[in-house]
């Protein structure tokens, strides 16, 4: 363990048995009216039912909640309308990241007098800046705050990874506590976690168990707006040590996962299959996001009604 990972341990309120976070949580959608926008009572009504079917935290206006087409106020009643609705029952983190340093502290503090308990902050995406303004970045906004972050990795969409390197220097500042990771180098995370205390969470849906088995917490999911009992029992399966029945409920969400996270943008999936299931009104997206085609919908059902657990998934569906 570095120097520096290793003074700030002491500081970490949770560890890895016992997350901080929660275990499973959803980058929950953001409901908008037909007219485009946002619907603050559906929006927090979404946020209830994930909670009653098990997810014990959620991430708000991430990439899925569709966060860089609002208005920062848009944002930030988002953020309040939650927290009302299930603020003392999980933790919430607040999608604050974009690729300016200073628009993202503006966000971030905004939600911590807001009450969220800590920020999900992508890599700045765009700019392309070096390792070091990586690193800067991050540490610049982690010292404008008093909350927790959880750092976002996914160079799929950034541009550029956050380097093994800069996690575990990163590692050591007290408020930078975890990772939600999409870029799928396991060999590289099982460094950082030999090496650091941070907190891993999947955040690739199909990847769970796999990052599970090598220590992440758990997962921040989409395809838990729609299978979160499932993902439940598998989250809970992996912490037991029960493999075998971890591996099924593997196999069993995997057409779901390709039915939400492959046919369609996760959020034009994701609430496809809630305007279907009776879950939402409708399924009202913003630009530059359309919503589901006709051949993208098709996919999407076959998927999902060749899943064994369609029953319960698609049990709702006219």
């Amino acid at each position: 363990m570095t120097a520096n990972a290793a003074s700030s341990s002491a500081d970490r309120p949770a560890t890895r048995a016992e997350p901080m976070f929660g275990t499973l949580l959803t980058a929950m959608i953001t409901v908008f009216a037909e007219d485009g926008a946002v619907d603050l009572d559906a929006t927090a009504g979404v946020a209830e039912q994930l909670v009653d079917d098990g997810c014990d935290g959620l991430v708000v206006c991430g990439t899925t909640g569709e966060y860089s087409t609002m208005t920062d106020e848009e944002n930030l009643s988002v953020f309040r309308a939650v927290k009302d609705a299930v603020g003392a029952r999980v933790p919430l983190l607040a999608g604050t990241g974009s690729n300016d340093t200073e628009h993202s502290r503006y966000l971030s503090r905004a939600a911590e007098e807001i009450g969220m308990d800590g920020l999900l902050i992508v890599t700045p995406y765009y700019n392309k800046p070096t390792q070091a303004g990586v690193e800067a970045h991050f540490r610049s906004l982690a010292d404008s705050v008093d909350v927790p972050i959880m750092l976002y990795d996914i160079p799929g969409r950034a541009g550029i990874p956050i380097a093994t390197e800069t996690l575990v220097s990163l590692a050591g500042h007290p408020n930078i506590v975890a990772v939600k990771d999409a870029k799928a180098d396991l060999v590289a995370a099982t460094r950082v976690l030999a090496e650091t205390d941070l907190l891993y969470y999947s955040g690739d849906d199909g990847l769970t168990l796999p990052w599970m088995s090598i220590g992440a917490a758990g997962l921040v999911g989409v395809t838990t707006h729609v299978a979160t009992a499932h993902y439940r029992r598998l989250v809970d399966a992996v912490r037991a040590q029960d493999l075998v029945t971890a591996q099924r409920i593997n196999r069993e969400l995997e057409p779901v996962v390709r039915a939400t996270m492959t046919r369609a943008p996760g959020a034009v999936a994701a609430k496809t299959i809630l305007t279907w299931q009776g879950r939402l009104p409708h399924s009202t997206v913003r630009l530059p996001h359309v919503q589901a085609t006709e051949a993208e919908a098709a996919l999407i059902r076959a998927d999902l009604e060749n899943s064994i657990l369609s029953g319960t998934i698609l049990e709702t569906i006219d």
